[in-house]
This record gives structure tokens, C-alpha cells and sequence, in this order.
């Protein structure tokens, strides 16, 4: 056993012989033992982006925790077959990176394992590209993805684009910042599981965090599956969607098991989807056999996290 397998497997032994009481009042201990700045930073991050539960130690509010002790408990069996899948040693110490954060709010081996050599989803060891590329991007923002694509593989290298955004000013913006790029298709529409209206629901901390809502009085969007708005074979699918990564690929599950096109999702938008994700695209396609790991986030609580599945 190599040193990157037996601290995964230390890491496991040690969740499993823990209750999930025991690994709240561990993950509480450690929380409180951080710098206050740190503690501050960490109830302020947790208040402006809703996905993994309030923080708030003057209240004595721990609901954040609760949770991700319940996560570790509950699917330690999860997370060790996601590591049996991991195709590198890169993504191996990536994954016990973000639980050992979870479980002690370790930041060493996070600001060891974060990537800083290529952009986020393009990571030029894993993914190259083709002329022949028809690329679809859910949750394009500004567009910054797209540029980003085209930055790291030339002008030429692809077929067409999709680029999908929910929030009217950031896909103004997007129009303007992709207008001079040929076979660019932009889509002012929500992608889930089934199709319909439903409205933008809006994040004050950054509208590149707004997701979509049944209810409330934002803007109206249509919402729609890949299977249905995209007749082509697709061979590239970029999701970063607040959370709504699950259903979506489940509304592209035609494209998935008939074509199988890359994927870099993210997976760090709740407690679950790190490994439920993973999980859904195996059973989807038995073709995807190499799954990554890479991580972009601050390591005081490593977020953007990304799976890139081949």
C-alpha cells in the first residue's frame, strides 16, 4: 500500500470508528479551535452561499456540521468506492484532502492538493480537443468558460458551443463577450430533469450563484433536459450549477449512455453530490471508466470541485 492509499485508508478506519455524534463534537472541537478571523470567515462563507447549512457559533448553531458529520457516517462506504474509481494519485490525495477538511478542518493537505497549474475544467493532462468538439456549458455565466475553452485549445478546435444561463444581466453579458466567436449557440434557459417554467432565484453574495426556483418573484425561465434541446451527438459537457448537477444529468441520460461525452461537473454544491454524482454516472454508462478529481477552492474549506468522468 503506497502512502497516498494508506492515508485515504487511515482517514476511513478512523470515520467508521466514530459515531456520528462523536464526529460532530470532533469536527465542533476542531471548528472552535481556528483563529477567530478564520471561524468568522468561515460563518460569513456559509451565510451568503446556502448549500451546506447555517454556521453561527454565537448562537450555538452548528447546522453546517451536523451535516457533514451525518454525510461521513452515513457513506464512508460511498466515498471509499469513489476512491477505488479515481484514476490518479493526484485525485486519490484530492479526495482525502476535502474529507480530512470535512472531519478536522485540515487545510495543510488542501493547499497542497489545490490546482494551480491549469484552469478550472481545462486541465491539459486529462482533456484534449477536436475540431470536431461540440461543447455544452451549463451555467456559462459571462461566458468566462467558453473563453476560457478557447484560450486553451485555439479558436478552431471545436464544432459548435452550447452555452446555457439563467440570470437575464449575466447572459446579456455573455452575448457580448462571445459575440465574435462563429457556431457560438446561446440558450437563456434553466437545463434540469424534465422540462418547464421555473424562476431565477437570486444569490447576494454573486449572481453567478443564482439557481433556480419553483417559487418567489425573480424572473421567469424556461427549463429544459439536454435530451430534448440538443438533437447533435454532444462530446463535451462542462455543469457548474449551484447544486442542480444531478438532475441534469439525468436529463441528459440519452446523451450519456448513447454517446458518452466527457464530463467535468461539479461536485461540491451540497454534502452529497462528491459522491452521488459519481455514482449516477456509473450507473448511467458502464463506458466511464476513469473518473478525476481536481479542486480550485480556498483550503480553509476546499470548494470548486470538479469530476472530470471519461
Amino acid at each position: 500500500m503506497n502512502v497516498i492509499d494508506r492515508e485515504f485508508a487511515i482517514l476511513a478506519r478512523e470515520i467508521r470508528s466514530k459515531s456520528e455524534d462523536e464526529l460532530f463534537e470532533g469536527m465542533k472541537a476542531a471548528l472552535l479551535a481556528l483563529p477567530p478571523a478564520s471561524v468568522r470567515s468561515l460563518e460569513k462563507f456559509f451565510a451568503s452561499y446556502g448549500y451546506w447549512g447555517r454556521l453561527d457559533t454565537e448562537a450555538g448553531d452548528f447546522e453546517m456540521l451536523r451535516l457533514a458529520a451525518r454525510t461521513l457516517s452515513r457513506h464512508i462506504g460511498d466515498f471509499e468506492w469513489v476512491y477505488s474509481r479515481l484514476a490518479d494519485h493526484r485525485s486519490r490525495r484530492t479526495l482525502t484532502a476535502v474529507l480530512a477538511n470535512r472531519l478536522r478542518f485540515d487545510t495543510a493537505l488542501a493547499a497542497r492538493t489545490r490546482e494551480t497549474l491549469f484552469d478550472e475544467y481545462f486541465d491539459l493532462d486529462l482533456l484534449t480537443c477536436t475540431r470536431d468538439e461540440v461543447m455544452v456549458d451549463l451555467g456559462a455565466y459571462v461566458g468566462d468558460t467558453v473563453l476560457s475553452y478557447l484560450v486553451n485549445y485555439g479558436k478552431e478546435c471545436y464544432r459548435r458551443i452550447y452555452a446555457y444561463e439563467i440570470t437575464p444581466s449575466s447572459f446579456d453579458a455573455m452575448r457580448r463577450n462571445l459575440a465574435g466567436f462563429r457556431d457560438i449557440e446561446l440558450r437563456r434557459a434553466g437545463v434540469a430533469d424534465a422540462p418547464g417554467v421555473m424562476r431565477v432565484s437570486e444569490c447576494a453574495a454573486s449572481p453567478s450563484a443564482n439557481t433556480l426556483s419553483d417559487g418567489g418573484d425573480g424572473d421567469e425561465v424556461e427549463v429544459t433536459t439536454l435530451d430534448l434541446d440538443i438533437k447533435e451527438p454532444v462530446s463535451l459537457i462542462v455543469m457548474d450549477i449551484e447544486g442542480g448537477e444531478y438532475a441534469a444529468l439525468l436529463g441528459a441520460a440519452r446523451h450519456i449512455r448513447e454517446e458518452h461525452p466527457r464530463l467535468m461537473i461539479s461536485v461540491y454544491h451540497n454534502h452529497e453530490d462528491l459522491f452521488r454524482i459519481p455514482r449516477l454516472i456509473a450507473e448511467l454508462s458502464p463506458a466511464y471508466t476513469r473518473f478525476y478529481l481536481r479542486h480550485h477552492g480556498f483550503p480553509l474549506y476546499p470548494t470548486e470541485i470538479t469530476l472530470f468522468a471519461m
